[in-house]
């Protein structure tokens, strides 16, 4: 199921084969959890992917964006309980080589697809990957269209056993998961790294420090730490929209007991309703 050109479809739908988003990854995209045919945290999903096509120059007003998302997760609700809603825009198309259009076009689809009440909170492994994220570039923080380091990272984690990779940034500093934020627990602090060390602002991290944690009453600090600090670490895990809060097992070789941890456990418990079936 898609939304597309201002409404829904089965499709195939048209697509101009000179878009910048398919020649040269010129675009961003969003991902969120339908529940029930609406969208978690929706306001804050509508204002991250509107303010990311501002950053780049080619501005979609969040009223268009929230119109395709609400319009496709009540469609995909009447079928499923749980669907995954990604929303998609690029610059358009233009002319060969990579100035921008000087008037941009922006194209803008949805699509939906069902998710598993398995995959919320299910813990997962991950294996350290020698890819870097490049905090200097003004992308690191924008879920831009230009994925190939992740989807390379995945298969090497996945060939290793693993459930998803680790990335460390340019400084050697722990960035994030290969498709979600990453926290640890480290001298009764919970600890993630700043957005400035190549770091997507994550929806669920932005409720984490901003109201869950504080919330509990837990201590936190966004800053830079190395592989050597979050092996020593008490607890991990990772977040994004569609797993909730994913409890870390094992990074390479070291094992934690993530689930059971009383910070671990506290935070999920809080976040389950917004993500129970």
């Amino acid at each position: 199921m898609l939304w597309f050109d201002g409404g829904l479809t089965e499709g195939p739908v048209p697509f101009d084969l000179a878009d910048r988003g398919l020649t040269l990854g010129d675009g961003v995209f969003d991902t969120a959890l339908a529940r029930h045919g609406r969208i978690v945290f929706e306001a804050a999903h509508v204002a991250r992917l509107a303010a990311a096509t501002a950053t780049l120059g080619f501005p979609v007003a969040p009223e268009r964006i929230g119109e395709a998302m609400r319009g496709l997760a009540d469609a995909a609700g009447r079928a499923h309980p749980l669907a995954a809603i990604r929303t998609t825009v690029t610059r358009g198309s233009g002319p060969r080589g990579l100035s921008p259009p000087a008037e941009p076009r922006p194209v803008l689809w949805a699509s939906a697809a069902p998710v598993g009440t398995a995959l919320a909170f299910t813990p997962l492994t991950l294996h350290p990957t020698e890819i870097r994220r490049n905090e200097t570039s003004p992308a690191a923080t924008l879920k831009t269209l230009g994925y190939l380091d992740a989807v390379l990272a995945a298969g090497a984690a996945r060939a290793a056993g693993f459930d998803e990779a680790l990335f460390r940034n340019t400084r050697g500093h722990v960035a994030c998961a290969g498709t979600g934020n990453l926290f640890a627990v480290i001298d009764a602090t919970l600890v993630t790294p700043p957005l400035a060390d190549g770091v997507l602002p994550g929806i669920l991290r932005a409720e984490i420090l901003s109201v869950r944690a504080p919330r509990l009453g837990l201590r936190v600090a966004e800053r830079s730490f190395g592989v050597d600090a979050l092996l020593r670490a008490e607890a991990v895990f990772v977040t994004n929209s569609l797993r909730g809060l994913a409890p870390v097992t094992a990074i390479g070789e070291t094992a934690y007991a993530s689930p059971a941890h009383p910070v671990v456990k506290a935070l999920a418990a809080d976040l389950h309703g917004a993500f129970a079936a």
